[in-house]
């Protein structure tokens, strides 16, 4: 009898166990060894075979997942966009070959835009999947869809004239310029020098919540810019421009709030993560002086808001007498930090030779990865107080989460 209470104990426990996994209601894009894979709750299915795959990135209706393919080498120079169709179960490519590193789903369609050597391209559609192209503009170093799924805000390098380096010029193009000129308007021109903003080029944008400003860092000759950038804001009519602050290029150091237009960003110089990284938040537009969050002693490596007050950032201890050699390992735990109370305090403690990374906030889900030696694993919580779970293993990177908008 103690046997058989004993077994039905164990099968209980295991059919709860696998029921709770399965209850985690994520849906997500993620690579293993080098494929592409996406998980629904506990069930995960193996998208790709073959190549080196990248930079998954999920239709606007979850639809479809776009993603780089490398080839035999994830380092080779060239990459082709694919596009898996999770309704026919089965990739393809939108045009024969399309070689980009930077691509874009509309933020209102099942439309790609993408960058193919300085030519701003926008898919066509045929039964309602992207297919075949369109040339919008040439001339583009990056780009960012208006959130009304018309528009481009588009950068153009700075050209080096005699004098220095010129101005840096955005544009507003309507997608369905053709390559029309007189559909091209100036929409903002960045002046710099070389004493309060030098930069060459403006990347990785990013708008706000309510679509008022959009985010972007001033990046200046490549040596310098491993060192150094400018995170600055402009306002969606191009009207108001401000430089934020000093940072590394790291688009994921970034974070719009979820509710109010405060920028949070990783702040410092110095392209080694040993020491000054501290996570500062600005009220946008600038009024007030920013403030910084992290402790002295600490550098803080990643951010998400978690909550209206409330920021998970990855933190490590800085390692002021490392001076050459190996760059050293950085073991970071998360910490939540209390925007008004400037109350922070531990939320996750890896093991030894471990640690973790990438936090993301989806619905009432903490998601972050754990790296030990080699691969790593996400791991889960729901709400800050609750208990960690393992939720996929043995992962290459962090996964992209599908999020209804």
């Amino acid at each position: 009898m103690k046997i058989r209470t004993i077994v039905l104990l164990m099968i209980c426990y295991h059919t709860f166990s696998t029921n709770a996994s399965a209850e985690v209601p994520l849906k997500a894009a993620f690579i293993r060894d080098h494929q592409l894979w996406m998980v629904e709750g506990a069930v995960e299915t193996q998208l790709t075979k073959g190549g080196f795959i990248s930079s998954p990135k999920w239709s606007y209706d979850g639809r479809f997942i776009g993603y780089l393919v490398h080839g035999d080498d994830e380092q080779q120079e060239t990459s082709n966009l694919h596009v898996y169709d999770t309704q026919q179960k089965s990739s393809y490519q939108p045009y024969e070959t399309i070689e980009t590193r930077n691509f874009q789903w509309s933020p209102i369609a099942n439309q790609i835009a993408y960058n193919a050597g300085g030519v701003l391209n926008v898919t066509k559609t045929k039964n309602g999947r992207p297919m075949g192209f369109e040339n919008v503009s040439l001339g583009v170093s990056d780009f960012v869809w208006f959130p009304n799924g018309k528009e481009f805000i588009v950068s153009s390098q700075a050209a080096l004239l005699p004098t220095g380096w010129g101005p840096i010029h955005l544009f507003k193009i309507p997608a369905d310029a053709n390559l029309d000129t007189q559909k091209i308007k100036p929409f903002y021109t960045i002046e710099t020098n070389t004493t309060d903003l030098f930069a060459i080029d403006a990347n990785y944008f990013k708008w706000s919540k309510d679509n008022k400003w959009v985010s972007f860092l001033a990046i200046p000759t490549a040596s310098m810019s491993n060192d150094s950038n400018t995170l600055c804001v402009l306002s969606s009519k191009g009207t108001d421009f401000q430089a934020v602050g000093k940072m590394l290029i790291n688009k994921d150091w970034i974070k719009w709030s979820p509710t109010e237009n405060k920028l949070a960003y990783i702040a410092g110089e110095g392209r080694f993560y040993v020491e000054d990284k501290k996570t500062t938040v600005a009220d946008i537009p600038i009024s007030k002086q920013q403030k910084e969050y992290t402790p002295k002693g600490y550098v803080d490596l990643d951010l998400a808001w978690y909550s209206l007050d409330e920021i998970i950032v990855a933190r490590a201890k800085e390692n002021k007498e490392w001076q050459e050699g190996p760059v050293p390992t950085m073991f970071s735990s998360l910490y939540i930090i209390n925007l008004k109370s400037s109350e922070q305090r531990q939320i996750t403690s890896p093991p030894n030779g471990e640690l973790d990374r990438n936090p993301q906030v989806v619905g009432p889900y903490i998601s972050w990865y754990r790296k030990g030696m080699k691969r790593g694993d996400i791991w889960l919580k729901k709400g800050i107080n609750s208990l960690e779970h393992l939720w996929l293993k043995d992962v290459d990177e962090a996964p992209v989460f599908y999020m209804k908008n």
